[in-house]
């Protein structure tokens, strides 16, 4: 049987604006509060990690899958925690400090260049040698003799 309709004019504005904001479930809109993000300490992310290993190593089926439904967690995780075990250990579960890191002291920033420096002198000898070797080979194509380099030294 059909509910009844209120006649026009007859329906109150309160009863009206409550209709516009439930859907066509008749529930709510509005949600509760946004969840903030979540984040585990190192002790957390070891701990998961070795229950992962467990699991596996248990050989049951499935074991891993309910490990991460019961945390929370998604396998991304998981890999990403095993990569930073292997990386840098026990440290490297720790949370990083966000932000720029440190500038360089005074004898980083002197190191840095003169290792910039040393790989462009190194680039210009390769190229030098390049350039000297092709000559050489012009040299013998064109059968002109190269100068001897006893000469040079003579004259200086």
């Amino acid at each position: 049987m059909p509910k009844p309709t209120p006649e026009s004019g007859q329906e109150d504005s309160a009863a009206t604006s409550a209709r516009r904001r439930r859907g066509a479930s008749g529930a709510a809109l509005e949600s509760g509060g946004r969840r903030g993000r979540r984040t585990f300490s190192a002790a957390d992310k070891l701990r998961i990690v070795q229950a992962a290993d467990a699991a596996v190593a248990s050989g049951e089926r499935g074991a891993l899958g309910a490990l991460l439904r019961e945390e929370g967690i998604y396998s991304s995780h998981l890999s990403t925690w095993r990569r930073q075990l292997l990386d840098r250990g026990a440290q490297g579960l720790s949370p990083q400090k966000p932000g720029r890191k440190p500038k360089h002291s005074e004898e980083e920033r002197e190191l840095i260049a003169a290792r910039k420096k040393i790989a462009a002198l190194e680039k210009k000898l390769l190229v030098a040698n390049a350039i000297i070797d092709l000559q050489k080979k012009a040299h013998v194509v064109m059968g002109i003799a190269l100068p001897d380099l006893t000469d040079l030294e003579e004259k200086t």
